[in-house]
């Protein structure tokens, strides 16, 4: 199939909480490797985005998850270097579960919300907007 034809790739990303921090994983693959971001991935074939993020939640933080809320959909072609990712992003709650990587995570960190370090892809824009509610 032309690439004309494929159209973006959807993925999902996670806003979790913990202790006034937010979850946020090193990423242990490029791009961006080393670089802080959200948890998230793609959403498989036959799976909902809400489905998606939880899962991703789970395997790259070690925690158990439930969406609270659609914080918005971040489409700009130019947002991940693979090519045009459209991601869905969702707060979420933990709900049972210790951090620990998995995953593609080299490993999880909490962040400060109001001065997160530097991010992959857009996701200091997502935290700002997020903060913004």
């Amino acid at each position: 199939m032309p690439a004309s034809l494929r159209g973006p790739r959807v993925a999902v990303d996670g806003i979790v909480t913990r202790e006034g921090r937010i979850v946020a994983v090193i990423r242990g693959n490029e791009p961006f490797r080393g670089r802080a971001a959200l948890p998230g991935g793609f959403v498989e074939l036959g799976e909902r985005a809400e489905d998606a993020v939880v899962r991703e939640v789970r395997e790259e933080t070690g925690l158990e998850a439930r969406v609270v809320r659609l914080v918005g959909v971040y489409s700009d072609p130019a947002r991940d270097p693979r090519g045009h990712v459209l991601s869905v992003v969702y707060e979420l709650e933990a709900v049972r579960g210790a951090l620990a990587a998995g995953s593609d995570a080299a490993r999880v960190i909490l962040v400060d919300p109001d001065a997160p370090p530097a991010m992959a892809f857009d996701h200091a824009r997502i935290l700002a907007d997020w903060r913004g509610r």
